[in-house]
């Protein structure tokens, strides 16, 4: 049931995906329209800079990533940044002050009622021919990695799995694979409605997906999501490769599941890596931990990135709808057609009301990391968000735990929560992630989940979790010298380089829960 909508009037701003960084002293401009620049070097109060030709006199402290106004905006105008309206000032910001949310509020509010206005971009990246060495499955999919999972139906047998992976790794010591994991959650009971639904896809999603060589189900036996239903959601499946077991019904599920491990490695052990087309591959977009620079450097990369794969052929996905709120009519705007637009609407707008039906604030965005980094509204956020999703045309949008039907572009219902939408994002099947990051983080979800920072202080910091710096962008690379590193760093790890949180042996999931639990 909707929820009654609030009209606002949307603004028709488009962002430059190719962002030319002016870099003016310590700051950085990114459109010529907007009324802010950002701090590259923490700037000093009392200190005088030059920005676009015209000197400063700083007011205030300014840090890294955070904004300074670079005209004076009254009270209840429009600050501007990458070209579109971040929310409005809540007093008069002299020039040389300090735009941060202390002074600045969002200008949005409740659902909304869009106009289909089509603007559909060409493609700007030519085709190549390109692979990367994967792992052919007998349906015909293509998987980056060739791993034995162990997926519990429901949370009481996680310990099982477990000690079902130890001694199969203690009596066979196996060779040829990427990875033995088990895939932990606490769900699969006591669940209800969609939740047990979600549950039911998501593991499906899991057991089907193409990185793993092989799978062993585990049950309890009293459980909600009984194998035999179960199986009816995964559909046609390989009995070589996916196996089923029900700990209740035998004497020592320890030992049978081991047997069925060791049956399923037998399968998988002379599985070999072969040249397949990139444009087989299907790439989620995530960032976390964002901050001033994500919107600059990261984002702009992997849109840049999720530009090229599409002209190769390939897929990318992109999720987070709370973080689309504010930069939505970017994306319903590239819509390829009217049934797109209303599925694109009805996802942004239902997510809105789910916040609502709970008597949440729909804007409660941006966390007080993002702040710390430099972001003060939620368009700020979604403004640089979503140029993950590059310039390309949405083929389609997927409901949580839906598998990819359509090559090119596509949305994704699931929140912004970093494991959360990681998560979803490999439920829809995405064999690699990738994860833009301000502040850092170490988790990994079921697929490869590459993380690249914004800034290279945060690369040289934490070089045990960032895979990749696409802070360079401030320094010496340009956007085209640092996508084509990019491209051949994506076609390393989809030939089977490990990632950090890989190396670590750091994986898990999380499943989306909306209701009660019994």
């Amino acid at each position: 049931m909707r929820v009654a909508c609030s009209e606002l009037r949307v603004t028709e701003t488009r962002i430059p995906q190719l962002i030319t960084i002016k870099k003016m002293s310590k700051f950085i401009t990114i459109n010529p329209i907007d009324n802010v620049a950002v701090c590259l070097e923490a700037g000093q109060k009392g200190e005088t800079v030059v920005i676009d030709g015209r000197k400063i006199i700083l007011l205030e402290e300014i840090p890294v990533g955070h904004k300074v106004a670079l005209e004076t905006i009254e009270n209840g105008k429009n600050v501007i940044k990458y070209g579109a309206p971040i929310g409005h000032a809540t007093e008069e910001i002299k020039i040389g002050a300090h735009v941060h949310a202390h002074n600045l509020k969002t200008n949005l509010s409740g659902t909304i009622t869009y106009s289909f206005n089509q603007k559909i971009n060409e493609i700007r990246y030519s085709k190549r021919t390109l692979t990367f060495d994967g792992f052919r499955r007998s349906n015909g999919n293509s998987g980056i990695r060739n791993e034995i999972w162990v997926v519990p139906t429901v949370g009481c047998v996680n310990g099982q799995a477990q000690q079902i992976i130890n001694l199969f790794q203690k009596e066979v010591n196996p060779e040829n694979i990427d990875a033995i994991e088990v895939f932990k959650h606490n769900y699969g009971c006591s669940q209800l409605g969609d939740d047990h639904k979600n549950t039911q896809k998501a593991l499906a999603d899991i057991i089907n997906h193409p990185n793993a060589g092989g799978v062993l189900v585990l049950g309890l036996g009293c459980e909600n999501n009984q194998i035999s239903q179960l199986k009816t959601v995964i559909g046609d499946y390989d009995p070589e490769r996916i196996k089923f077991l029900v700990a209740q019904e035998v004497d020592d599920e320890i030992e049978a599941g081991v047997e069925l491990l060791k049956e399923i490695y037998e399968q998988m052990k002379n599985d070999r890596r072969e040249a397949i087309p990139l444009s087989e591959l299907k790439v989620g977009l995530k960032c976390g931990g964002s901050d001033g620079f994500s919107g600059i450097t990261a984002n702009p990369l992997v849109g840049a990135f999720s530009d090229f794969l599409i002209a190769q052929g390939g897929t990318t996905v992109l999720t987070e709808v709370p973080e689309m709120f504010g930069a939505e009519t970017l994306l319903m705007a590239r819509a390829k057609d009217r049934a797109t637009f209303d599925k694109t609407v009805s996802l942004i707008n239902d997510f809105k009301e789910y916040y609502m039906q709970h008597d949440l604030p729909v804007y409660e965005n941006p966390s007080p990391g993002n702040k710390q980094g430099g972001i003060s509204t939620l368009e700020d956020k979604s403004l640089g968000c979503t140029q993950k999703g590059g310039t390309a045309t949405v083929m389609d949008v997927l409901k949580y735990a839906e598998p990819i039907k359509v090559k090119g572009l596509n949305l994704l219902s699931a929140p912004g929560n970093d494991l959360v939408a990681s998560s979803a994002l490999g439920f829809s099947g995405c064999q690699l992630v990738l994860f833009t990051t301000g502040r850092g983080t170490p988790f990994g979800s079921f697929v490869p989940t590459m993380k690249i920072s914004t800034n290279s202080a945060l690369f040289n910091k934490k070089k045990n979790w960032i895979d990749f710096n696409a802070g360079q962008l401030l320094e010496d690379k340009t956007m085209d010298q640092l996508l084509e590193e990019f491209i051949q760093f994506v076609i390393e790890v989809s030939s089977g380089k490990k990632l950090r949180h890989e190396e670590s042996g750091f994986k898990e999931i999380s499943i989306f829960k909306t209701g009660v639990t019994l």
